[in-house]
């Protein structure tokens, strides 16, 4: 039996990769033992109690099965911050972080209490990440999702973020008011094109379709964002758009056809095309 195996045993016989099988296991003892992550260097001869082995071993299949560790756990660190996730939402991932980091810099740039669309929140990550760094930042978050939306709030209000981050529901700008008008929008839209193979693989398989695909070319939901962001952009506003590797071309052509300047391309940590910015003429 496992649950009388010292947990370094536990880990190197796991058929998950070792940090997998860490991380798991880490949860395990926070759960029941309220111990850190710590315990597994300093109490790695101890064993787990039947209930504790039990969790450890369902944990383990249902990562052998492909499902995502942050759904799993039900969270998922992201930028400064940790998000409750569920499958009703996508994963946050690192290279998203860049759009936090784009409003970031525009915030300390103006210097002054900045308004922020994000159209697509999913788990509120880029709405909250800005907001948590910044008593500046008062967001408008959207979503399609009503259950995306749901859990969003959840996590404006374990953050304690309801008093800079608010929610509409809708399509894109359908949720606000035509009038309504922005510093930065900001927005990690579906772009991966119908039938795309990587939505067979890995953990897309358990993330919601809707928020990896547009069910078209990957560009018409980024379409949509750019050709209407005059509207709602304030006069030398920002917006960035996080697009897929090979996008960034056609997603440059998408913000001259709407007439925004100052177009730029951004890396991320892997050194690809993740993001491109553009502004309403002054």
């Amino acid at each position: 039996m496992s649950a009388k195996q010292p947990l370094r045993a536990l880990i190197s016989n796991c058929a998950l990769p070792a940090n997998e099988a860490r991380i798991l296991l880490a949860h395990v003892l926070e759960k029941h033992y309220q111990l850190p992550r710590s315990a597994l260097l300093s109490h790695d001869d101890m064993t787990l109690n039947d209930l504790a082995s039990t969790q450890w071993e369902a944990l383990i299949d249902r990562r052998v099965n492909g499902e995502p560790i942050a759904y799993i756990l039900g969270k998922k660190g992201f930028h400064n911050i940790e998000l409750l996730v569920a499958p009703g939402v996508l994963i946050p991932r690192p290279e998203t972080e860049l759009l936090v980091d784009i409003a970031l810099a525009e915030i300390t740039k103006l210097n002054t209490p900045t308004k922020i669309l994000d159209l697509g929140t999913g788990s509120g990550a880029i709405a909250l990440a800005i907001a948590s760094e910044t008593p500046l930042a008062h967001v408008i978050a959207t979503d399609q999702s009503s259950e995306a939306l749901a859990i969003a709030k959840q996590n404006s209000e374990s953050l304690n973020l309801s008093h800079q981050v608010k929610f509409a529901q809708g399509s894109w700008y359908k949720a606000i008011g035509q009038q309504n008008q922005f510093d930065v929008i900001i927005s990690n839209p579906p772009y991966i094109a119908n039938l795309d193979p990587h939505l067979a693989q890995g953990d897309l398989r358990f993330e919601p379709l809707s928020a990896l695909t547009d069910y078209a070319s990957g560009l018409s939901c980024l379409e949509i964002i750019i050709s209407e962001a005059n509207q709602h952009l304030k006069s030398g506003g920002l917006i960035a758009v996080e697009h897929g590797f090979d996008q960034s071309e056609s997603v440059m052509q998408l913000l001259q056809a709407a007439d925004l300047v100052d177009i730029q391309v951004h890396l991320d940590l892997a050194g690809l095309c993740r993001v491109v910015s553009g502004r309403k003429r002054l």
